[in-house]
């Protein structure tokens, strides 16, 4: 397989190594590299549709469905886990997604967004599967809500790094979207390249099963998974371009809210961990749903009572902190799990999350040109969904008791 050539370590063996060598502190890079390139790509993308390729709502949508599509194939990550190395995979795909970022305001148009869209989103979903994978793997059960906490943060931190600099940098430099691209980008690439050669090859406790897995104990993760993906298309499609289709918000004032929001998700996302592991996943993801219920409500507000940007800014980072509680469900996944799934079900779990990201962004595109307050009307409902849901989680899950219908009886086998 690629990457045998390298040098293997098991997980255990590894915490001989140097801290800056250890599968935690891969895992810590790779998820500051991601946002170098998905930070600057999302805080420029709404104004570079709006100013240069003169999008509306029905357009956005079908750059999302598209963006979307790589993501509903997750799947093929299991059939390339068999000749390629899951470390080695994630990186690859680290790579793809910064070279498309980089590309991306070369071709400004209909046609050529969606093109380096596709490909920064295969980068982009490959990648986010495989980094879910190795997380539950190399890290233990104990530690994980508190670990997942930290490198959500150290993500937060790299968001904030590119944000921080378009802030500064936009007006006072007059900085293009070419240059942005092109540096956030690169630095991904660079980040990824570092540590394909730096870090030697982990081998997790347990074989990864290569095969589509697909089981019936599994039922609610997969049904929370699917009910989270059609809930987060809606905001991360339509919350950033309201606020500069409906009142105007240029580059450098869209970052700054980005950039707020990083802030907030860095100094909370640990805090965050903590209460994970503290009050269990039912109750954090009732919480998680329940909020959102609210905030999705008075996002419709906007358009139906006239509320202003001041709520919606303050409604987009409060969203983003409720969403950084969905740790709670891989610590979920992670305790009812066969070790052995942890690969093929990643996989099976990005692709249900993204049955609904498909279709949504275009349909609810169209629906944006009608009445946007129902598109976040819908959000609400999708919401209230996954708290029912949530609430037949039990309040100590494990192999064997994974809904609230089961009493520690034995797991089956499918």
């Amino acid at each position: 397989m690629i990457g045998d050539r390298l040098t293997l370590i098991s997980v255990a063996e590894a915490e001989r190594l140097p801290l800056y060598r250890r599968p935690l502190m891969l895992l810590l890079l790779m998820a500051a590299a991601m946002p170098l390139s998905f930070a600057v790509w999302s805080a420029l993308l709404n104004n570079f549709v709006i100013e240069r390729v003169a999008f509306d709502g029905a357009d956005i949508g079908w750059l999302h469905t598209v963006r979307e599509i790589p993501g509903f194939l997750a799947d093929g990550v299991i059939a390339m886990i068999v000749i390629v190395r899951e470390q080695v995979l994630g990186l690859v795909s680290l790579i793809m997604l910064g070279v498309a970022t980089a590309i991306t305001a070369w071709f400004p148009t209909f046609g050529g967004l969606l093109a380096t869209t596709m490909i920064a989103s295969i980068g982009f979903h490959y990648y986010e599967t495989v980094n879910q994978s190795l997380q539950l793997q190399w890290i233990p059960k104990e530690r994980a809500p508190q670990t997942l906490g930290w490198i959500l943060a150290a993500g937060s931190a790299a968001s904030l790094v590119s944000y921080g600099l378009l802030v500064v940098g936009w007006k006072a430099f007059g900085l293009t979207y070419n240059f942005v691209y092109m540096v956030g980008g690169l630095a991904t690439v660079a980040i990824a390249l570092l540590c394909l050669f730096l870090y030697p090859q982990f081998e997790a406790p347990e074989p990864q099963h290569k095969t589509f897995v697909l089981r019936r104990r599994y039922w609610l993760y997969y049904a929370l998974q699917f009910m989270s993906g059609a809930r987060r298309q809606i905001f991360i499609v339509f919350a950033a371009f309201m606020m500069v289709e409906r009142f105007g918000m240029e580059v450098h004032e869209l970052t700054a809210l980005f950039l707020l929001n990083f802030v907030a998700n860095m100094a909370f996302a640990p805090v965050i961990g903590w209460a994970v592991a503290r009050w269990g996943e039912r109750r954090a993801l009732c919480f998680e749903y329940a909020g959102l219920v609210a905030i999705f409500l008075a996002y419709g507000g906007i358009y139906y009572f006239g509320w202003g940007l001041l709520l919606a800014a303050a409604l987009y980072v409060l969203d983003h902190l409720f969403f950084a509680l969905a740790l709670a469900l891989k610590t979920y996944f992670q305790k009812i799990a066969d070790p052995q799934d942890i690969a093929p079900t990643a996989a099976v779990a990005f692709t249900i999350n993204h049955i609904a990201a498909v279709f949504l962004p275009f349909l609810l595109g169209y629906l944006w040109l009608h009445d946007p307050g129902m598109v976040f009307g819908l959000a609400a409902v999708l919401a209230a969904g996954s708290f029912l849901l949530a609430l037949l989680i039990p309040r100590h899950p494990e192999r064997g008791r994974e809904t609230v219908f089961q009493n520690g009886l034995a797991a089956p086998a499918e």
